[in-house]
């Protein structure tokens, strides 16, 4: 009979949870919507304004997401 390799040994770290994710994704959209309202700008159109909004509210997002994920993982840590 073959023998077999061990398995693999359970990771060191748990998958990043999909709230620090989510505000990982919303962080790189508020990046680029300054830079394209940079651009716009510079342009000399007023489509900037709209990346602008757009910034905001990913950068919400993200602080919202961030908040989200620190509060769960102390709820954890505590049970």
């Amino acid at each position: 009979m073959p023998l077999l390799p061990p398995p693999h040994p359970a990771r060191s770290s748990p998958p990043p949870h999909p709230a620090r994710r989510i505000a990982l994704f919303a962080t790189v959209v508020c990046v680029l919507a300054l830079v394209a309202a940079g651009v716009s700008f510079a342009k000399g159109s007023f489509l900037g304004v709209v990346w602008i909004l757009l910034a905001g509210l990913s950068s919400n997002m993200a602080w919202l997401y961030v908040r989200k994920a620190k509060a769960e993982r102390a709820a954890a840590a505590g049970e």
